[in-house]
C-alpha cells in the first residue's frame, strides 16, 4: 500500500485538493491517501468552504509520496515558510514529493526545487522567479517530472500528474481506467504547452489536429513530414510551426512519444513478441525500440513488460 499525504496549508485550492485526492482514492487497493495540515487546524480553500484535516504534519513522515496543492499560502509568497511546515518538508522520507499549480512556491520556499527543472501556474511565473531564481523554472509545459519531485502546471494540469503518477507506477492499462471513470483524457503530453493567452484559430484548416488523428492510426507504417503536412494542405514550414504551437513539440519528437506509448500499451496488455511490438508501434525492429524504451523510460521492452504484467 503507498501512502499519499496531501499537505493542505492556508486558502489551498478546492480543486486541486478534490481531483487529487478522488484520483488516487479510485485505486484504494493500491493507494492510500491522508489530509494534513500543521496542527490538523483547519483550512481555508479558494472554494469557500473550509477543511478540517484528520491528520498533522507527522503524516509526511511515513508517507510513500507528498503532493502539496495549489494554494495562496502568504509565507511561501514572500520566499519562507512556517518552521514546523519547513522541517516536515525536509525530513519526510518520502521517496516522491510533487506539487500542483502554485504548490511549486512550497517546494521552492523549502529549497526543494533549488537547481531543478520545474513548472508553476503561467501566471505567477514572474512572481516565482524573482522570489526562486535558483529553480529551472519552464512556464510553458503541463508537467515536469525530475524523478522524486515532480511538480505542474496550474488546475487540470494537475489531473495530467496525477495521471501520470499512476501511469508510471501502474502502467497505462491502470491509468487509463482512472482516467474513464473521472471522464477525463487518458493522456496529455507533458511537455505540451499551456497554450498561455493564445486565441482561438478562426478556421479549423490553421489546426494540425486531422494530421496527428491521421497518424495515430498509421503508427505501424512509415511517416514523414510532408506526408503529415499535406492532410491538412499545409507547406512543411507551416505545418512545423503549427505543430509546434499546438503540441509544445517537434512533429519527430511527437511521433516517437506516440510509438513509445504504443509499444508500452502493448507491453503490457499483449503477449506479442517484442521484434512484432516493435513492428506494431513502428519502430520496425527490436533493437531500434529497445534504444527508444530504455532513452525515455530507462528500461528495456522485457523488464517493462515483467514489471507491469506482474504488477
Amino acid at each position: 500500500m503507498h501512502r499519499i499525504a496531501v499537505l493542505a496549508l492556508e486558502k489551498s485550492v478546492a480543486f486541486d485538493i478534490g481531483s487529487s485526492t478522488h484520483m488516487f482514492a479510485r485505486l484504494e487497493d493500491r493507494y492510500e491517501v491522508v489530509v494534513c495540515s500543521p496542527d490538523r487546524r483547519p483550512i481555508p480553500t479558494t472554494g469557500g468552504f473550509t477543511i478540517a484535516p484528520e491528520h498533522g504534519l507527522e503524516a509526511l513522515q511515513d508517507a510513500d509520496t507528498v503532493l502539496v496543492p495549489g494554494t495562496h499560502y502568504q509565507p511561501a509568497r514572500e520566499g519562507w515558510l512556517e518552521p514546523a511546515v519547513l522541517e516536515a518538508l525536509t525530513t519526510t522520507n518520502a521517496r516522491r514529493i510533487m506539487s500542483i499549480c502554485t504548490g511549486a512556491f512550497v517546494l521552492a520556499a523549502a529549497g526543494l526545487l533549488d537547481g531543478r527543472p520545474a513548472t508553476t501556474h503561467w501566471r505567477t511565473t514572474d512572481q516565482f522567479r524573482a522570489l526562486y531564481p535558483q529553480v529551472r523554472l519552464n512556464p510553458d509545459v503541463l508537467f515536469v517530472d525530475d524523478g522524486d519531485v515532480l511538480t505542474s502546471a496550474g488546475v487540470a494540469a494537475g489531473i495530467d500528474l496525477c495521471l501520470h503518477v499512476i501511469r508510471s507506477d501502474h502502467g497505462s492499462e491502470v491509468a487509463n481506467w482512472v482516467a474513464r471513470y473521472c471522464v477525463v483524457p487518458a493522456w496529455r503530453q507533458g511537455g505540451q504547452s499551456q497554450f498561455v493567452d493564445r486565441p482561438v484559430p478562426s478556421y479549423p484548416d490553421t489546426s494540425t489536429a486531422l494530421a496527428r488523428e491521421w497518424a495515430l492510426e498509421r503508427l505501424q507504417e512509415p511517416l514523414d513530414l510532408s506526408a503529415m503536412a499535406g492532410q491538412v494542405r499545409m507547406s512543411v514550414r507551416t505545418f512545423t510551426r503549427r505543430f509546434r504551437a499546438e503540441t509544445g513539440m517537434s512533429p519527430g519528437q511527437w511521433l516517437t512519444q506516440q510509438r513509445v506509448d504504443r509499444a508500452r500499451h502493448l507491453l503490457e496488455s499483449t503477449d506479442l513478441p517484442i521484434d512484432q511490438v516493435a513492428n506494431h508501434a513502428g519502430f520496425g525492429t527490436g533493437a531500434a525500440l529497445r534504444q527508444q524504451l530504455a532513452a525515455s523510460i530507462g528500461v528495456s521492452p522485457s523488464a517493462y513488460r515483467q514489471t507491469f504484467r506482474s504488477a
